[in-house]
């Protein structure tokens, strides 16, 4: 199989998917509280729902299955990632205040590798 470079992001931006659902899983209780603070009540139900758009990115851009959908279900999710770091922290940019820039980042590139 003759992978080029965008093969490759979007296997790399679907993996990355898999840490945030293992921290989500291990912490479910206090993700739970993050989400209601970010104003998604329930928190846990969001978690839980997060999580399934979480394995269908990853699952879908890893292996190529619906690489399209699976990109769309990660961009949903980060940007709502993106909406809750600023509901949270205010409008700051930068990392180092917790702003929104990696969510937001990490969206348009899956947003790129749907569109390719």
């Amino acid at each position: 199989m003759d992978f080029v470079l965008i093969d490759w992001l979007r296997i790399l931006c679907g993996a990355w998917f898999i840490p945030h659902l293992i921290g989500k899983g291990l912490h479910y209780e206090k993700a739970g509280g993050t989400f209601e603070a970010a104003g998604f009540r329930p928190g846990k139900l969001f978690v839980g729902l997060t999580m399934v758009a979480e394995v269908c990115a990853a699952v879908g851009m890893v292996f190529s299955i619906y690489p399209r959908v699976a990109a769309l279900f990660g961009v949903l999710v980060l940007l709502g990632a993106g909406y809750a770091v600023v509901k949270i922290n205010g409008k700051n940019w930068r990392w180092q205040k917790m702003g929104p820039e990696y969510p937001i980042f990490w969206a348009l590139v899956c947003l790129l590798t749907a569109l390719v």
